[in-house]
């Protein structure tokens, strides 16, 4: 937050006089909080005359006229203004604005600032760095203290040690007071050679850079964490992927590290995250203690089930988990539900994995086929790559294919069957009923099914088909609609269409 200048796209905006500058700044560093008009021109006028009010209204209306984007809001006599604030940490926080109020907030930013940087150095621990800012910093102790670990490490023990006597003399001589107790504790791990800071773990997975959607599952989990959010869908609706894009939002929140966990024994992986090998015992208990205050974001992806994780939240720290089904025996848990992408977004996905003039081509069949996979992000990437692969094919092409490998059944192509992995995995999973319940409405193609109807066609008794239908829903492979009655996707009902062929040939 150097000086107050704005941008749209390459194109920088005039943002009028010193005060105007100064009352847009006073809005932004309140993101979100109405202030009134006395606190504004408080905050921008340190000896107000009269006419402030008037200046004030002014500078409002051509601040709402230069910069619509922010939707600026009056109610009762004050202002609110919503934005999202990025520091690129270049030149002085506030340059140009004066004023007891900015001089503070210039004050605030700087600390700010250094904590920010400081965090940086503790992940990176990287010597040079840390020397130039020990240089820049002499007095801070905490740089230094990294600064002496990261020597040490390198194996420059009688550095580190020296760096330490540095600090002392000149707390002494500046100050008048010996070493905090870190720098000390520091010290005496070095003189000893026990020195060992714990691990901090960063397992989160590249995010997506064609990531699409979900604008509102990713506010509600940012309005949840720290707290417990779980993600729930059928395979291939995008849990992982948004899991990831939430992690990266706000690690910056959790400064001890992010884990990033696959598999069952959920805390044996959590505690090697943290260095703890071949841990015995009760494993939720050691990593409870190992977490206590601590801040670690956690991903547990594709849990099993409720017990692999129901006794490792830990206060301060954060748990994102994703499960096919909800696991509604949880406390605490924030549950979003996704499914396939919105019409509109699907289509904005698939332009972003696939030429946008081939799409513009074949505007009917693109739509088509992307209604077909019910807009699920794996399938749309799939047929998206394959397409691009094929420089020469067109969208009605593939769609012929499709038609021909529903006939074929099991002998579909790689292509397809890579489409319809997610099918074909929770198939696997299916017990022969609830396998024979999805046949039965395959071959009859129905979207919407009640339970009459259901037993009617599968010849199973009415008790056991509401107990398959809840199950089914359970693993989103069909969608409750009202008591007793559930809508099958279309790209469930493609799937066991295909299999239908080859179950009865």
């Amino acid at each position: 937050m150097g000086p107050v200048r704005a941008w749209r796209d390459d194109e920088e905006i005039e943002l009028g006089p010193r005060q105007q500058r100064a009352v847009l700044a006073a809005l932004l560093l309140n993101n979100g909080i109405r202030l009134s008009n006395e606190q504004l021109i408080g905050m921008v006028w340190d000896d107000p005359t009269p006419s402030a009010v008037m200046a004030l209204r002014t500078y409002m209306y051509k601040i709402r006229k230069t910069l619509p984007e922010l939707n600026l809001k009056s109610k009762d006599g004050g202002y609110t203004l919503r934005a999202e604030i990025v520091d690129d940490c270049r030149g002085e926080p506030l340059e140009g604005l004066q004023g007891t109020y900015f001089e503070a907030q210039r004050l605030r930013l700087g600390q700010h600032r250094l904590k920010a940087r400081e965090d940086w150095l503790e992940r990176e621990l990287n010597v040079l760095e840390l020397q130039k800012h020990v240089a820049a910093n002499p007095l801070r102790e905490r740089p230094r203290a990294l600064l002496m670990y990261a020597l040490f490490q390198e194996g420059r023990q009688a550095e580190a040690l020296d760096h330490f006597h540095q600090a002392r003399a000149l707390l002494n001589e500046e100050l008048g007071i010996e070493p905090g107790p870190e720098l000390r504790k520091i010290h005496a791990q070095i003189l000893k050679g026990d020195l060992n800071l714990p691990r901090r773990p960063e397992q989160l997975p590249p995010d997506l850079a064609d990531f699409t959607g979900r604008a509102a599952e990713i506010a509600q989990a940012l309005q949840t964490l720290p707290g417990t959010v779980g993600i729930t869908g059928m395979h291939g609706s995008g849990k992982t992927a948004l899991a990831v894009r939430i992690g990266h939002l706000v690690r910056h929140r959790f400064k001890d590290g992010q884990i990033f966990v696959r598999g069952k024994d959920v805390a044996n992986d959590l505690l090697r995250a943290v260095g703890v090998e071949n841990p015995t015992g009760d494993k939720a208990a050691l990593w409870r203690e190992k977490a206590r205050g601590k801040r670690f974001l956690v991903i547990v992806d594709d849990v099993p089930d409720a017990a692999s994780i129901s006794d490792l939240a830990s206060p301060g720290s954060a748990m994102i988990v994703t499960s096919v089904r909800r696991l509604n025996e949880l406390p605490g848990v924030t549950w979003l539900k996704i499914a396939g992408l919105t019409g509109a977004e699907a289509h904005e996905f698939f332009r972003k994995v696939l030429d946008p003039a081939r799409i513009a081509a074949e505007p009917q069949q693109a739509e088509e086929i992307l209604n077909r996979m019910s807009y699920l992000p794996h399938a749309v990437r799939v047929v998206g790559g394959k397409l691009s692969a094929r420089p020469n094919w067109t969208v009605a092409m593939v769609l012929a294919q499709m038609e021909r490998d529903t006939k074929r059944g099991g002998a579909a192509s790689s292509d397809c069957r890579a489409v319809l992995a997610p099918m074909i995995k929770v198939e696997g999973q299916l017990n022969d009923e609830a396998r024979h319940l999805l046949l039965c409405f395959a071959q009859q193609d129905a979207e919407v099914i009640d339970v009459s109807a259901a037993a009617e066609m599968s010849s199973l008794p009415v008790g056991a088909i509401e107990y398959l239908l809840e199950s089914l829903a359970d693993v989103h492979l069909i969608e409750p609609l009202v008591l007793g009655r559930y809508r099958l996707p279309r790209f469930v009902r493609t799937y066991f269409g295909w299999r239908t062929p080859a179950l009865t040939s």
